[in-house]
This record gives C-alpha cells, sequence and structure tokens, in this order.
C-alpha cells in the first residue's frame, strides 16, 4: 500500500484542531480505559488499522487484558463488559454509523441510564473524534506499526 501526502504535515492546523478536540475527550472526565474501548470499536467498524494499532497499544499500556481486546468486536456475546462499558459501546456503534438508522431512541436510552448528560455528550465528542481520525488515517494510508504508548498504568483507586 503506497503511502500519501502526511495531511498533518501539509496542514499543521488540521493536526492542532483534531488533537484539541482529543485532549478534550481525554481530558473529560470518562474513564480512560473506557475511552480506549470507544476508540478501538469505532476504529473496528471503519477498518482504521492505524488506529487500532495506536489504541490497542494504549489499552495494554492502561491495563486492559487481551481477551477483552480480543472479544470487543463481539462485545454483545461476551460477559467481559461492564453495563457502562456496553452503554458505551452500543452508543459509540450509533454514532460512527450515523448514516444508518441515526441514533435509535431505545440506545439513547440505555446510555442515559448509565451517563449524565454531560457525559453523553463528552461521550459523543469522543466518537466524533477518533470517527475524525480515522478518516484521516484511511483516507491518507497512514502506515500502522510505528506507534509506542507513553501511557501509564492506571492506579487501582484512580
Amino acid at each position: 500500500m503506497e503511502n500519501r501526502v502526511n495531511p498533518f504535515k501539509a496542514s499543521p492546523k488540521a493536526y492542532e484542531a483534531m488533537s484539541a478536540l482529543g485532549r478534550v475527550a481525554d481530558n473529560s472526565g470518562l474513564e480512560r480505559s473506557l475511552l480506549e474501548l470507544v476508540k478501538m470499536r469505532a476504529s473496528q467498524i471503519n477498518g482504521c488499522a492505524y488506529c487500532l494499532d495506536m489504541h490497542s497499544k494504549d489499552a495494554r499500556a492502561l491495563g486492559e487484558t487481551e481477551q477483552r481486546l480480543y472479544l470487543l468486536n463481539a462485545w454483545r456475546e461476551s460477559p467481559f463488559y461492564s453495563p457502562r462499558e456496553r452503554a458505551a459501546l452500543e452508543w459509540t456503534e450509533a454514532v460512527t454509523l450515523i448514516s444508518e438508522d441515526g441514533v435509535p431512541d431505545d440506545v439513547y436510552q440505555r446510555a442515559s441510564q448509565e451517563f449524565t448528560p454531560e457525559e453523553l455528550a463528552n461521550l459523543t465528542l469522543a466518537a466524533a473524534t477518533i470517527n475524525g481520525w480515522n478518516r484521516f488515517s484511511i483516507a491518507f494510508r497512514i502506515t500502522p506499526g510505528t506507534y509506542k504508548s507513553n501511557l501509564q498504568p492506571l492506579k487501582a483507586n484512580a
């Protein structure tokens, strides 16, 4: 696969804008482990190899298990995700595939039971942001494999 122009070198302002959105989402108060699952799930749906490489490494750096990462694509059939994670994954799927069915009322209801209005807005920002990153990475064929996580494992009570 041939690389294309690096969009972020071509437009540093585009990179800064995307990075700013990511910082807001990452610092929104939502659990970092949940955000990595959201980023991975949207990237699975979109087929973004670079983002899957990055976020699987970040999730592992934060202490995520291999089992949960391997089963993420089949989270509905797996007992390894909490009700809050399930609601986030379902919401992320609906937001990612919004052109198919919008965001159905039942998905909204389940997400609203697990997240405050502010958290749901921030979760939507996280989903929208990773979808944006996916589109840059796929459109410009950003090559996976070189990313190294600098995240530190989460503390048990943090």
